[in-house]
């Protein structure tokens, strides 16, 4: 069977140096080294930050088939005060991250891990500060999510952590966690009706 390909590959190491060093095959690299594109590290193009944030956006709301969410000047000014070790990558997964745990129509800084807004003057939402965001008190049913949020960002994930750090039981953490991904994906809880009161 014959076929006729063409590999498209990417790497954040300098292939010269690896096949100079005997880490990468001499003959694999001059097979894929036919035309070669140097893209800059995103830390180097702060401005195609938006481009790609709203790139991302369009994809994941076509692939999700639900609106499409907006992000606020604030947000995109926050992400570029970060360094982006991970490059593209990493901010396709930031974005993706908020997009599935925010619950408004418009990404805000507090959507994202607190990593990104440790790198500018923004204001943390925590259980020990006041709740304010663009100029308005929060109710207390967001802070809480807010600060759960955050916790398991901050556990990396363990949610035993989280609940430690958060004080709380790790049912109680799974049972809020449960609640926000039924309230994204707009399976909301049947509200209870309240029990009759005897006349």
């Amino acid at each position: 069977i014959r076929i006729d390909v063409r590999v498209i590959a990417a790497t954040n190491r300098d292939l010269e140096v690896e096949v100079s060093n005997g880490r990468f095959r001499k003959d694999l690299y001059f097979r894929l080294n036919v035309v070669t594109l140097k893209l800059p590290r995103l830390r180097d193009r702060m401005d195609d930050i938006e481009d790609l944030v709203n790139a991302f956006l369009d994809r994941i709301a076509k692939g999700a088939g639900q609106p499409r969410k907006k992000i606020s000047r604030e947000a995109v000014r926050m992400l570029k005060t970060y360094s982006w070790p991970g490059n593209v990558r990493e901010l396709e997964n930031f974005i993706e991250r908020a997009v599935a745990l925010g619950t408004g129509d418009t990404l805000e800084p507090i959507d994202f891990p607190s990593q990104l807004s440790a790198h500018m003057n923004l204001p943390r939402l925590s259980t020990s500060e006041p709740a304010r965001r663009m100029g308005r008190v929060l109710p207390i049913a967001e802070v809480e999510r807010h600060a759960i949020l955050n916790a398991v960002a901050e556990a990396k994930g363990d949610k035993l952590l989280a609940a430690r750090m958060l004080g709380i039981g790790k049912t109680t953490l799974y049972r809020k966690l449960r609640q926000y991904e039924s309230q994204r994906l707009g399976h909301l809880p049947t509200p209870i009706s309240p029990a009759p009161t005897a006349s």
